[in-house]
């Protein structure tokens, strides 16, 4: 099934390489649809990370920034509904009622929703590219 992505205005559509069902794929190709996820409900910033070198928890970090708390929270929403409806849902969830920063646990692949303010102050990329 192809799905093309019209969120980009003044291009033209791009393919989106998110597979069907992501409950069984490669860390890689689950961090990858993620970020297609994110991209597509307009976060910004949107980093993938290699972590696996670096800490045992996980392979990659996803990581995007919302223009507030509401749409952090939302940014959280629409990546739990996108790969729960693929069968691939999160282990655990937090941070949806504070809205600065949300975290989403899927083993090989933790995603970091923040406000500018909350990414700044923690600033993960930084911790995890020394």
């Amino acid at each position: 099934m192809e799905q093309k992505n019209l969120f980009k205005t003044g291009e033209e559509p791009e393919e989106i390489v998110t597979p069907d069902e992501l409950k069984d794929v490669e860390p890689k190709v689950l961090a990858d649809a993620i970020a297609e996820f994110l991209d597509g409900k307009k976060g910004y910033d949107i980093a993938t990370l290699y972590v696996e070198e670096k800490t045992s928890l996980t392979s990659y970090f996803v990581i995007a920034t919302g223009t507030s708390t509401t749409h952090v929270k939302a940014l959280g929403d629409e990546v739990d509904f996108q790969t729960s409806r693929r069968g691939c849902d999160p282990i655990s969830t937090e941070g949806r009622a504070g809205g600065a920063w949300v975290l989403l646990d899927y083993g090989p692949v933790i995603v970091h929703i923040f406000t500018r303010d909350a990414r700044e102050f923690y600033n993960i990329e930084r911790l995890f590219n020394e």
